[in-house]
């Protein structure tokens, strides 16, 4: 009787050992397992398996000298989400992976003699971006720090001379002259506050040396005494003699006074000149031109005297020889066309010899007055000369000398 249930024994022995072949466990090193079928589709809303009760610290057998797997694997999701089932038992256990088959693994390279690839991106800024070493703006230190300036090489220096520009000149004035309103002490009070009222006029004489003077006040005149043809008459500084002292009642609004100057003297020439017109007899007197100042008609032809009327002024020209005058009234001229010579008509009467030059202008709120032309001669000039004029200060020592009218002295020029 116990014969047989050894029997029983032994055969339940070797089925199970048949059955090992199919039963794989973790390390045991047996044959890969077919593709298991599909377990059952887990519903909708059905739990998924439970959890582990207690963390597994090794559950694949791994040996702790082994390369980590650089991926988590509590990252990375699953193909499927129902659990893997039993291909004998059928349960809805989950088979540990096959151990014995060596998965290769990243494992970073060990040649030391590789030299890893530094990223060239940082979080610090260029040096280019650093306030006061952008090279784009001017006044900052653009080169990196290396050699200090003794180990930077010096370039040979060059040992050619390089020639030195040639200094500018200083323009020398061509003619001096007091300032506007600054008459000869005695002779009247003039008009400091003057402008330029008739710019870009061509000074009225052609060619020879101008005077700006009085022609009372000075030599040879009724006031001055002594002869006309004196050297000192033909001598720079200018001086402006508008506004200067009259008998008859003559006025203008620039002129603080009554009885006034309504023009500018001009001596012409030089004092040989002078002298040879003195022994010239009074029709042949021809040495020095006068001209006309801008485009215009002329308006009138006095016994004395010429008017030009150019638009808003009318020029006047008073002492020219009258009998060698080369135009008539009406005639239309151009600026610097020739209209006569110097003399010393006065009707008849006579003055030194010198042109009177007179602008009157019409004013919008004042109507025609006479207005002062000493800075308008003074740029015509220096357009004529082509040099600048020199304004000087007032001469003291004359001032300190004013002249005297004698009572009942009648001027009449």
């Amino acid at each position: 009787m116990h014969k047989p249930i050894a029997y029983v024994l032994a055969a339940l022995a070797v089925t199970g050992l048949a059955g090992c072949d199919f039963i794989r466990f973790p390390g045991d090193g047996g044959p890969p397992p077919s593709t298991p079928e599909p377990g059952p589709a887990i519903p909708p809303g059905a739990p998924g398996p439970p959890p582990p009760g207690a963390p597994v610290e090794n559950p694949y057998g791994e040996t702790p000298d082994d390369p980590a797997d650089p991926t988590d694997a509590s990252e990375t999701p699953t193909e499927t989400d129902a659990p893997a089932t039993d291909p004998v038992s059928g349960d809805d256990t989950v088979t540990p992976p096959d151990t014995s088959v060596e998965v290769p693994t990243e494992t970073p390279p060990t040649d030391t003699d590789v030299t890893p690839e530094i990223p060239t991106e940082t979080d610090t800024p260029p040096a280019t971006d650093t306030p006061g070493t952008d090279p784009e703006v001017p006044g900052t230190d653009s080169e990196p720090p290396g050699d200090t300036p003794e180990d930077i090489p010096t370039p040979p220096e060059d040992t050619a001379e390089t020639p030195a520009e040639p200094a500018t000149p200083p323009v020398e004035p061509v003619f001096s002259y007091h300032a506007p309103g600054a008459l000869l002490p005695g002779s009247g009070q003039g008009d400091i506050d003057q402008i330029v009222h008739a710019p870009g006029i061509v000074f009225p004489v052609k060619s020879a040396p101008a005077y700006l003077q009085s022609q009372v006040f000075t030599f040879g005149g009724g006031i001055g005494g002594g002869d006309q043809c004196d050297a000192r008459n033909f001598a720079y500084p200018w001086r402006d003699n508008f506004c200067e002292t009259r008998s008859a009642n003559r006025g203008s609004p620039y002129c603080p006074a009554q009885k006034i100057h309504q023009g500018q003297d001009i001596r012409v020439g030089t004092p040989a000149q002078c002298n040879t017109m003195r022994r010239t007899a009074k029709a042949d007197r021809a040495l020095q031109e006068v001209v006309a100042t801008e485009d215009g008609v002329i308006s009138n032809v006095g016994s004395y005297s010429i008017s030009l009327r150019a638009g808003g002024r009318i020029y006047k020209y008073l002492h020219l020889n009258m009998a060698k005058l080369k135009v008539k009234t009406g005639d239309t001229v151009t600026a610097g066309q020739s209209l006569g010579y110097v003399s010393n008509d006065f009707g008849g009467s006579a003055t030194t010899f010198h042109l009177h030059f007179e602008i009157v202008q019409n004013m919008a709120d004042q109507g025609w007055v006479y207005v002062p032309p000493y800075l308008s001669l003074v740029e015509a000039y220096e357009r004529r000369e082509n040099g600048p004029g020199e304004e000087v200060e007032q001469n003291v020592s004359v001032a300190t000398a004013p002249f005297v009218i004698p009572e009942g002295y009648v001027i009449t020029e």
